[in-house]
């Protein structure tokens, strides 16, 4: 049998793994000048933590890295085990924060220039192979400046990094995974955001519009931003229905006929988390997404 050997691709990437207590969430943002970097990178577990394994990376470090701080160990500890029995350490570059916010970085010494990391109280951003040490700064300034929830602010420290310079080689993919308990589809698993563009000649800028989208068809508005069904908002919708063949009459009336076109239109869309037929609503954020998609 032929000998075959198989070269380990140095992942070119700047990467946060961060943490919100309030939320008790747990999130990875990365992008690189290298395929599908979404497939190997972050790693997240509600209860757990987030694990960034890059450069030469050890895949085997999300997996158990999240078991060690799931069992108390904290970041800066699991990050010594990890490394402690890696021969090829030196190659390496992880970010990791744990079930408390306790952050650890760690880059190897011969991972490609500019390399390098900082960690703060509930955050660790590291990068290998970057346009200079601006980007790693610029990263911690988005994330500590912006408002909103992890995932946003995960995408800020991104996006930031992206603007300085990023991966120097070029920009190829990108992604962001949150973990919070029962946050995902359903309630069913911890699975909050996992959004990933695996080729794009701009994937940071894509992967913000999957995200929108994410929290679009996913998320919830308050009674505040709800839009009662009557008048021109009627008239705007039965405009929008005819023209897609649901619907014929037009008036300004919510009606029997308009309810049920409705209930077939925003079950067709997958809206049907963020309206109701029933009561006569929709929320503001996807009536206005609808209006400039359809109308």
């Amino acid at each position: 049998m032929p000998f075959i050997m198989i070269s380990m691709l140095h992942l070119s990437t700047f990467s946060i793994v961060a943490f919100d207590a309030k939320a008790q969430a747990w999130g990875v943002a990365v992008a690189s000048k290298f395929p599908a970097v979404g497939a190997i990178v972050p790693w997240t577990k509600a209860r757990a933590g987030a694990v960034a394994t890059q450069s030469v990376a050890n895949t085997t470090f999300g997996p158990r890295g999240l078991e060690l701080m799931a069992s108390g160990l904290s970041a800066q500890e699991t990050l010594a085990k990890l490394l402690a029995h890696d021969k090829s350490r030196d190659d390496r570059q992880v970010g990791l924060v744990d079930t408390k916010g306790r952050s650890a970085t760690y880059t190897g010494k011969s991972c490609s220039e500019w390399a390098g990391g900082l960690n703060g109280p509930g955050y660790a951003i590291q990068g290998n192979t970057l346009a200079g040490a601006e980007v790693i700064r610029q990263m911690e300034h988005g994330f500590l400046d912006a408002k909103g929830d992890l995932p946003e602010r995960l995408f800020a420290a991104l996006e930031a990094g992206s603007n300085a310079g990023g991966d120097r080689r070029g920009r190829q993919s990108a992604a962001i995974s949150v973990a919070k308990a029962r946050a995902g589809y359903g309630g069913f698993n911890d699975r909050w955001v996992d959004c990933r563009v695996d080729d794009h000649l701009n994937p940071v800028a894509r992967l913000g519009e999957l995200l929108e989208l994410q929290r679009l068809y996913f998320g919830r508005s308050p009674k505040s931003e709800r839009v009662k069904l009557e008048g021109k908002v009627v008239i705007e919708i039965q405009q929008i229905m005819k023209g897609l063949g649901y619907y014929s009459p037009m008036n300004d009336k919510y009606d029997d006929t308009t309810r049920e076109a409705f209930r077939a239109f925003i079950n067709n869309e997958n809206f049907e988390a963020r309206a109701d037929p029933d009561a006569g609503y929709i929320d503001g954020p996807v009536l206005e997404y609808l209006m400039k998609k359809l109308k």
